[in-house]
């Protein structure tokens, strides 16, 4: 009898990166469970889209729905505050803009540790990203070096000798690289939703919408979602 394949858990929100990365993990011969979660976007586009995902990919998909009110500190948190429209020379290389999320990926990676540690899987995957990025601080290479040893002391597989695995594949990745991967992995790029806003398509104007539009640019074909 073949050996069973070992277990991801990996996180969805319905982007490029997160999609990218379910197929990478498959690709990598895990078997993978997807999380996503609902924290009061202005918005579901990308849940939606991560349903479609999931099902492309034969992927069971975990839904959370998380009510912390003190979120609505981000423009990505209900429609009250406008989203920013940063030039895409200065995207994150300014302030933290106010799209960042207080401890979203701490929060993120909780409850995927918090599932792969009670179902036994060898991993958690996320798309984070330290390239083209907003500059969010829970998307820098120390972030997830730390999380690592925390996950390590504070779980019951760390604490028999079998940690969880934090991977980050697309980290050190450009915008173009990463669609290039989803390309050769197959990633139904269609399906995703990248943008902040909740229009009939993307806007354009986000800085979301810019680096994705720079990456594809950059990598040499054309966006099917766009």
């Amino acid at each position: 009898m073949a050996a069973q394949k070992p277990l991801a858990v990996v996180l969805l929100s319905g982007g490029l990166d997160s999609s990218t990365c379910l197929y990478w993990a498959l690709n990598r011969g895990y078997r993978c469970v997807a999380l996503s979660a609902a924290y009061g976007h202005r918005h579901h586009k990308e849940l939606r889209a991560a349903r479609k995902i999931a099902k492309a990919a034969r992927t069971p998909l975990h839904e959370v729905r998380l009510s912390l009110p003190w979120l609505d500190v981000s423009s990505l948190i209900g429609c009250r505050k406008s989203l920013p429209r940063t030039p895409l020379s200065r995207i994150g290389r300014g302030k933290i803009p106010s799209t960042y999320v207080p401890g979203r990926n701490t929060i993120f990676l909780a409850l995927a540790v918090s599932l792969a540690d009670a179902w036994g899987a060898e991993a958690v995957v996320i798309g984070a990203n330290a390239v083209d990025f907003s500059g969010y601080p829970d998307c820098r290479p120390a972030f997830y070096r730390a999380f690592r040893s925390v996950f390590r002391q504070g779980t019951r597989r760390g604490s028999e000798g079998k940690p969880v695995k934090i991977l980050a594949p697309l980290l050190r990745l450009d915008k173009a690289d990463i669609a290039r991967l989803a390309r050769r992995l197959g990633v139904p790029v269609g399906l995703t939703w990248s943008c902040y806003a909740g229009l009939a398509g993307p806007c354009g104007r986000c800085d979301s919408c810019k680096l994705r539009a720079k990456g594809f640019a950059e990598a040499g074909f054309a966006d099917p979602a766009a």
